[in-house]
Parts: structure tokens; C-alpha cells; sequence
């Protein structure tokens, strides 16, 4: 085998160079590299061009066997194509993806068609890339492959800014306490994350004052809790959802836009002379509303109507009063959505109407009160206990959420082996305040969505309890 080495060849004579005869087989050895600094022509199958990486801002012709990547960001470009000859490439990429503000036009060669048309053709779809190959003279220059970007996205991820922002491994958490704004301004793609997780928990039910005598026999019942709503997790998972969070299997996409966040107030405390405190408000994330937690029912021969004994309906339903007809319990899940955001109050006790009832939790419902110790009564009465709340790990830690409040029962003011004092409910876990016997009832916990707890009717007057605010929490992937 012979060897020549030289630095360059060039034709003897004219412009062609040929290389071997036909039939010849030329090999090019591992690591050479061949650097093209023209125009290639019939190399690799027809339909095939070789990119130009220098991109075009402005009108220009292009030579067929080249793709070229198109910026109109300042504006629409015009691409004259190259008179056609059978095999012939030309290849156009949308640089900038602002084919769609700022259009390409495909400009004929003289009478060769595109498409089998004499009009020129726009190419005007965001992040298109495009191949035509010239066939003949009916049909001229076909479109043989064309995609945007889309066809292979980069993976990218929800994000915001609003509220407290934690994070726990690869997951941004929005605390919001109060009213604000979640702000996306990316919605993420499905390779990242395009869904967010929520936790939104409305304020809890507030409860009655203390009434003065006669009323001292008459018990209030506890607060509802605020509406309990969260999303199964799927979204953001590596965290322990509640039971309320396990179906129906849907989180929410979140597109580019300012979400106004609100959260549900605890209901007000009923003061002295008011027999009734007041439901809790609604707390909003979205499409999800939670409802205010429903109040607690009062009691007393000055404020003893069914009415005013009732417990009020809401995100969980507030106990019914100790009255001398049955203090109605407030209905839970109301309005009602699936899964649940509530529990039904406790009734209040109907004999010796002495022991209001408990409160309802997100997962527990309040018990009744129960016995009668109150004057003419020879047992003890037992105040309602608050249902328990929920237990979620979506902020990173366990926590629970939307307990109901105890009910009060009668202090009969001296106790004597006759008439013995009552005992108060307990609070149910979550936030929910216990029940008293006399004095200022307690309030629910703020941010918990905990019911207010529930006091008795006394001699001397005393504040009701106010119901703990709610709060929102929403979650979502940020990174891998």
C-alpha cells in the first residue's frame, strides 16, 4: 500500500475534483475529523440539510442542503428559496419561538411551486421547525417533517411567591396565616410539576356569654370547627395526608396568574347580654372554599328558645345549649362536598338542661351532654366533648387541625351532696378550647380552625370564647 502526504490537492484544470473511480471505497479512520467550510451537496439521504448555527435576524436567500434557525424577535423575516431542482433541502427552526408575533414567508423561485401553490407560504406557529424538499415542477417544494419544541420539552416547575415559604427535600410550602396572595408565574410542565397540594381550613365557631341569674342552670354547648379541605397528596407526595385527603384523587393545576388567598376568621365571643357568638368564616384557596365552623347553641329561661339552643350548621356544626327542650345539634359538611369537610355538634342535654354539647371536629363528631346536676337534679351533668381533628404532614411536620369545643355545664354555686357541680367537655385535638364551668370561655386556637369552648350559665357574667382562625397551606414540587 502506497502513501501520499501533502497539505492540499487541487484540480488540475476547471472546477471538479473527482476522488476515485466508481466503485471505490474510502475510509476515514477513527478521530479524523472532517470540517465542512462549504456547502454539501449529496452527502447522506435526500431530505437531509446541515445547519447553518448562525442565526438569521434578517431577510436572506438560502441555499438548498441548509437548515437555518430564524430569530424575528425584531420583526418578520422573509426566505427566498432556491431554484428547485429535484432532492434540493431547505430546513427553517424558530430560534426565539416568536414565529407566532413575528412570521417567516417562504418566498417562491420564479415559477417553482410550494406545496403544488403559487403563493408564497407563512410559517407562523411558535417554535415550529420545518423540512421541504423540492420533487418536481407539479408540486414543487413539500413539507416532508415538521414539530415545535413541545415535541421534547425540558422539564420545568411550578413557581410562586406568597405567604411563609419553606421547603422540605424538593417541595416549596406557602404558609398563609392570613389574607395575601399566592403569585405563579410559571405553571411548570408535566415533566416537572404542573400541580399544587392544599391545605385550606376555615375559622372555627365562636360560643355565648355567661348569662346572669335565673340563667345559671342553662350550660352552652361547644363550637363547631372551620371547614377541613385538603388534596390527596398526589401532587407533592412524600407526606402523610389526612383521611379527608384521600380521595377523590385530584390536586389543582395552577396557571400563570395572582390567586387572592383568604383565610376564615374565628367566629366572634359572645359578650354579656348577647346570647349568641357568631359562626366562623369561610377560608379560600381557588376552586376550594371551606366553611366557617358553625356556633354553639345557648341556654336560659331569658334565652332557652329553640332557636337560641341550637347549634348553627357549618364546616363542622357547633353543640346545641342546655335547655329544657333538647338543644339541637348543628349539622357538619354543610354545604356539603366530598370528602367531607365536617362534623355534626353534640345535642345539649333535655333533662335539667344542664350540659350543653360538644362542638364538631373534622374527623370527630361531638358528643351530647348527658345526666342532670343541675338544681332539683340529684346527679352530675356532663358537658360534650369536642371531636377531634384532623392530623396532616403537609407543612413538613405532623399537625392537627379543626378540633371541635367542649361544652360548658352548670356551676350550681355552692355544691351541696344534692347538687353537685357538672363537669365540662374537652377540647377535641386541633385547636378546639375545652369546656368551662363558669367565668370567660375558652377561645379556640388561631390558625387551627379550632371551635370555641363553651361555659356555663353564671351568676356573674363572663364572656363567650371566639373560635380559632383558619389558615391555608399549599404545596408543590419545585426541583428534582
Amino acid at each position: 500500500m502506497s502513501e501520499i502526504k501533502v497539505n492540499k490537492i487541487s484540480p488540475r484544470s476547471g472546477t471538479a475534483f473527482t476522488l476515485g473511480d466508481s466503485g471505490d471505497t474510502f475510509t476515514i479512520p477513527a478521530g479524523a475529523i472532517i470540517n465542512n467550510q462549504g456547502t454539501a451537496v449529496n452527502f447522506g439521504a435526500t431530505g437531509a440539510a446541515s445547519w447553518d448555527t448562525t442565526v438569521k435576524t434578517s431577510g436572506f436567500t438560502a441555499v438548498s442542503g441548509v437548515g437555518y434557525f430564524v430569530n424575528t424577535t425584531s420583526g418578520a423575516i422573509s426566505v427566498n428559496l432556491p431554484a428547485g431542482t429535484a432532492g434540493d433541502v431547505v430546513a427553517i427552526k424558530d430560534y426565539a419561538n416568536t414565529f407566532d408575533t413575528n412570521a417567516v414567508t417562504l418566498v417562491q423561485n420564479g415559477s417553482d411551486k410550494i406545496g403544488g401553490s403559487t403563493v408564497n407560504a407563512t410559517l407562523g406557529t411558535e417554535g415550529l421547525a420545518v423540512t421541504l424538499v423540492y420533487v418536481d415542477a407539479t408540486k414543487g417544494w413539500l413539507v416532508t417533517d415538521n414539530g415545535t419544541q413541545d415535541t421534547a420539552p425540558t422539564a420545568q416547575y411550578v413557581t410562586a411567591t406568597g405567604g411563609t415559604i419553606t421547603c422540605s427535600g424538593n417541595f416549596k410550602i406557602h404558609t398563609f396565616t392570613g389574607p395575601g396572595t399566592f403569585c405563579v408565574s410559571c405553571a411548570g410542565n408535566a415533566c416537572g410539576s404542573n400541580l399544587v397540594d392544599y391545605l385550606v381550613v376555615a375559622g372555627g365557631g365562636g360560643t355565648p356569654a355567661a348569662s346572669p341569674s335565673p340563667d345559671y342552670n342553662y350550660a352552652k354547648g361547644g363550637g363547631g370547627a372551620g371547614g377541613f379541605r385538603e388534596s390527596p397528596g398526589t401532587a407533592s407526595g412524600s407526606y402523610s395526608v389526612s383521611p379527608l385527603g384521600a380521595s377523590p384523587a385530584v390536586s389543582l393545576p395552577v396557571p400563570a396568574t395572582a390567586y387572592p388567598i383568604t383565610v376564615g376568621g374565628g367566629g366572634t365571643a359572645g359578650a354579656p347580654g348577647s346570647s349568641n357568638g357568631g359562626n366562623g368564616s369561610n377560608s379560600i384557596f381557588s376552586s376550594i372554599t371551606s366553611t366557617g365552623g358553625g356556633r354553639s347553641g345557648s341556654g336560659g329561661s331569658g334565652v332557652g328558645t329553640p332557636s337560641a339552643a341550637a347549634g348553627q350548621a357549618g364546616g363542622s356544626g357547633g353543640g346545641g345549649g342546655g335547655v329544657n327542650s333538647l338543644g339541637a345539634l348543628g349539622a357538619g359538611n354543610s354545604p356539603p362536598v366530598n370528602p367531607a369537610q365536617g362534623t355534626n355538634g353534640g345535642y345539649g342535654t333535655s333533662s335539667g338542661a344542664t350540659a350543653g354539647g360538644g362542638g364538631g371536629g373534622s374527623i370527630v363528631a361531638g358528643t351530647p351532654g348527658t345526666g342532670c346536676g343541675g338544681q332539683g337534679c340529684g346527679g352530675a351533668a356532663q358537658g360534650g366533648n369536642g371531636g377531634n381533628g384532623a392530623t396532616t404532614l403537609i407543612t413538613g411536620s405532623s399537625v392537627i387541625y379543626a378540633g371541635g369545643g367542649g361544652a360548658g355545664a352548670t356551676n350550681n354555686g355552692t355544691p351541696s351532696p344534692t347538687v353537685p357541680n357538672s363537669t365540662a367537655g374537652t377540647a377535641g385535638t386541633g385547636g378546639g378550647g375545652a369546656g368551662k364551668l363558669t367565668g370567660t370561655a375558652n377561645s379556640g386556637t388561631i390558625n387551627t380552625g379550632g371551635g370555641a369552648g363553651g361555659t356555663s350559665a353564671s351568676i356573674s357574667s363572663s364572656n363567650g370564647g371566639a373560635g380559632g382562625s383558619g389558615i391555608i397551606v399549599i404545596r408543590y414540587k419545585f426541583q428534582n
